[in-house]
């Protein structure tokens, strides 16, 4: 069976590639995708501005890694065909619970070390699908790879906490620290939970919590834990303004991406003992998890669904690079693509 694979090849240069799958003779669970989501690191390939050598070494590659689909054949008969599922990015080649897939040295990853699932056909290992509970709309469910990402970062934040855990910071007012946030607010209910940012636009989304602008700090505030959830050129304040204000024995969990090294006051952290984490991807179970949560509260699936801030049906390469354009110029929220390629 011929399929299509949609790669880019050098940045905002995307191209269909024709390729050739065996249903039969093949294990794997044959998916036909039907929501994408965007994410930033889809945006900094697209864009082309992540390091010339990267781009080199990676490209040309299928971009995004969130994204849900329905089956059409499955040899394992694990699924009956038809039925919605969401794609886990991870792919292990051996699992440590321990450890953790999301973090094994040979684990590969959608749309970063192999090809994303921009594609008219995905054949991907039943263990690494997940029914879409009947509650969810489609296009949230795409994005519930980034739902897993943040419980994956809770949970490394609560498996070091102290039992000093009345109040909890978030800092950033981006996707990612919006989503940590809903997430927070189901895990630890009881806490005081605090999110830090520079946009007050932004800020407005987080009505869950009490927001705090970076710039008007209150003397003498203090919280008992932190993640940051900057990334980018801000991760070197954000970091050491956390040290600042959390703590003694406080836990922060790093889940912000940068490409660059941070100074970062290592004195305050030895003289408060800080614990300090990193996070990064996530695991089948994070996604359970996720879907366990959202699908059992309403509020948080409702807060999620707020993020569909644009949706566009896609049909050709011309519509994916309009989509991915919008996206870069969408102040906050995901882009969605409606894959009908």
């Amino acid at each position: 069976m011929f399929n299509n694979v949609y790669r880019l090849v050098r940045p905002r240069q995307i191209v269909r590639t024709t390729t050739t799958i065996h249903l039969e003779n093949d294990s794997r669970v044959t998916v036909r995708p039907l929501f994408l989501s965007i994410c930033r690191a889809d945006e900094r390939y697209y864009s082309g501005s992540r390091d010339a050598k990267i781009l080199a070494e990676k490209l040309p590659m299928s971009l995004v890694h969130e994204a849900m689909g329905v089956v059409v054949a499955d040899p394992t008969s694990t699924f009956e065909v038809g039925t919605p599922v969401v794609m886990v990015p991870t792919h292990a080649h051996k699992h440590d619970e321990e450890i953790g897939d999301n973090y094994l040295r040979d684990s590969r990853f959608a749309s970063s070390t192999e090809d994303g699932f921009m594609r008219e056909y995905v054949q991907i290992e039943s263990d690494r699908l997940i029914q879409v509970p009947k509650t969810f709309k489609y296009e949230m469910a795409s994005f519930v790879e980034v739902v897993s990402v943040a419980l994956q970062a809770v949970r490394r934040l609560e498996s070091t906490m102290t039992s000093h855990r009345q109040t909890i910071g978030v800092w950033g007012d981006g996707n990612v620290a919006y989503i940590t946030a809903v997430v927070l607010k189901e895990l630890f209910p009881e806490a005081q939970l605090y999110v830090f940012g520079k946009h007050e636009e932004k800020l407005g989304y987080f009505s869950f919590a009490n927001t705090i602008n970076i710039e008007r700090i209150p003397l003498n505030f203090s919280i008992d834990h932190a993640i940051e959830a900057v990334g980018g050129q801000g991760s070197e304040t954000a970091i050491n303004q956390i040290i600042d204000v959390i703590s003694p024995r406080g836990t922060v969990v790093l889940s912000g991406v940068t490409e660059d090294l941070v100074d970062i006051n290592t004195r305050m952290i030895l003289e408060k003992g800080l614990t300090l984490s990193g996070s990064s991807r996530s695991t089948k179970k994070d996604f359970e998890d996720a879907i366990t949560i959202i699908a059992k509260n309403e509020e948080a699936r409702l807060r999620l669904e707020l993020m569909i801030q644009n949706i566009n049906e896609v049909h050709n390469i011309s519509d994916i690079n309009a989509t991915f354009d919008e996206d870069m110029n969408m102040p906050w929220g995901k882009s969605i693509m409606k894959w009908e390629i």
